[in-house]
């Protein structure tokens, strides 16, 4: 059995905020977007990733999802984060940390995910 890709599907009230998060603060770019459909969702795509946005409002009040981003180079993106979009760092854990796992970490977190960048 061979897989090539996870693409996750995250449900937001306000898909705005999915946008905000991913494509202004994350650099992601919108690859496929039914934004303007009766029921809003898009792909956005940054290297080999992929992850399906949809507003839902039902949907995000039941789920509320942790993803977790492997970068090479955390302090960069640390940075760039930091410096465009503070507001979306995690009020508990807000700066590059060494965690007792050994891994560096940094969170982000908008009104409906969280999102942990990690650097082993």
């Amino acid at each position: 059995m061979q897989f090539t890709k996870l693409v996750p599907e995250l449900y937001y009230r306000d898909i705005q905020e999915g946008l905000k998060m991913f494509v202004d603060c994350l650099q992601f770019r919108v690859g496929h977007s039914e934004l303007d459909s009766d029921n809003p969702f898009c792909v956005v795509e940054k290297d080999d990733l992929s992850v399906m946005l949809f507003e839902n409002v039902a949907y995000a009040e039941k789920f509320t999802p942790l993803l977790r981003l492997v970068t090479n180079n955390i302090e960069d993106v640390y940075k760039q984060v930091a410096s465009k979009h503070p507001e979306l760092l995690h009020p508990n854990l807000n700066q590059v940390t060494l965690r007792p796992w050994g891994a560096k970490e940094f969170a982000l977190l908008d009104d409906q995910i969280g999102i942990v960048v990690q650097q082993w």
